[in-house]
């Protein structure tokens, strides 16, 4: 028997009186600190240049992930997530880091869960955390290689076995819900479904999963050429919490998609843009009033749920974001059509 969520119950009951706010980026806060090679490292033996490696600094600079937590938090984020989008054996092996996967994760989870039981504490609103999980630097749908279409660098219950690490230790150190984000590929991201659906198998108790589809181009796509819609009915056998998009572009080029994907999913819908569009020298320039602007215009167009913000925000574009939407009421999602769904299966039998 599977016992049910009670912070997604919580969820969605803050969800249906009004929209919630997710936080903003971790590495454009990071980048903030100017930090050398020796601050990554800290105290580990460690082969590689560590400098960049952003999840690590849940252990070798704790504080400075908490103060970016607290500031997220202090802006009016009702959910945080763990900064933990490279913290898996794939993208911590250009680190030479990926014996660290376990300890990295319950860290950030730790971090967070202490952030959002200090701020419920102080003003009585709940809070969330989010384990985000991001896409690794691999692909199930595409071959690396030009010359070998049918090449791939891994396979499937490999990838599923990557993300079952990672999410095995997000769930111990604490977190609410697992955030599989940025999908470039449908089907890395079924692995990761079927991974935490095994981990909550194992548990004995539901684990909610949000997932955030990433467009690579204006024509709506992910790089496994995969439509809003078609994403939309390859994943919602697992009834996730919520569905949404983030990255890629700014809040003006997501929209109509933000808008697509509102229509048909009955499922929360969170979305999360960057700051505009990089410049030349790839920063965003997009001022927080400019973000919460477009924002505000897809509360009262009746799109969203829960919003925070990507590449290039801060704690002063969420802030804005808080109030362009505050007293806005939430999208009412679309009921479900059991006609037409597998009825029937279980979505450990079709995950994959």
């Amino acid at each position: 028997m599977t016992i049910p969520s009670d912070a997604a119950r919580r969820f969605r009951d803050a969800a249906a009186k009004r929209i919630l706010i997710f936080d903003g980026a971790f590495g454009t806060m990071i980048q903030s600190y100017r930090l050398g090679e020796a601050d990554y490292r800290g105290t580990l033996a460690l082969d590689l240049d560590q400098k960049g490696n952003n999840d690590l600094l849940a252990v070798t600079q704790p504080h400075v992930v908490a103060e970016i937590t607290d500031a997220y938090l202090a802006a009016g984020a009702d959910m945080v997530s763990t900064n933990t989008f490279n913290a898996n054996s794939i993208s911590q092996a250009d680190y030479g880091a990926e014996h660290l996967v376990r300890e990295i994760n319950l860290a950030s989870a730790k971090i967070a869960r202490e952030a959002t039981a200090k701020a419920a504490a102080a003003d009585g609103r709940p809070r969330f955390v989010a384990g985000a999980v991001g896409p690794t630097n691999k692909t199930l749908s595409l071959s690396p290689d030009v010359n070998d279409p049918g090449y791939r660098a891994i396979d499937f219950d490999a990838l599923k076995s990557v993300y079952r690490e990672q999410i095995d230790a997000l769930i111990e150190g604490g977190v609410d819900f697992i955030l599989i984000e940025t999908v470039f590929d449908t089907l890395n991201c079924k692995a990761g479904i079927k991974a935490a659906l095994e981990a909550g198998e194992a548990l004995g108790r539901e684990v909610p999963l949000m997932l955030s589809f990433t467009v690579t181009d204006m024509s709506g796509r992910n790089l496994s050429g995969h439509s809003i819609d078609s994403f939309w009915a390859s994943v919602r056998h697992a009834r996730p919490l919520t569905i949404g998009l983030n990255c890629s572009f700014g809040a003006p080029e997501l929209r109509p998609h933000v808008a697509t994907l509102s229509g048909i999913a009955d499922a929360l819908l969170l979305a999360y843009p960057n700051a505009g569009l990089p410049n030349d020298l790839g920063q965003y320039d997009e001022a927080p009033d400019t973000t919460a602007g477009f924002i505000g215009d897809w509360a009262d167009s009746g799109l969203i749920n829960a919003v925070g913000g990507c590449c290039g925000t801060t704690p002063d574009h969420i802030r804005r974001i808080a109030g362009a939407v505050a007293g806005k009421a939430p999208r009412v999602p679309p009921q479900r059509n059991n006609r037409t769904l597998l009825a029937g299966l279980d979505p450990m039998q079709i995950a994959a």
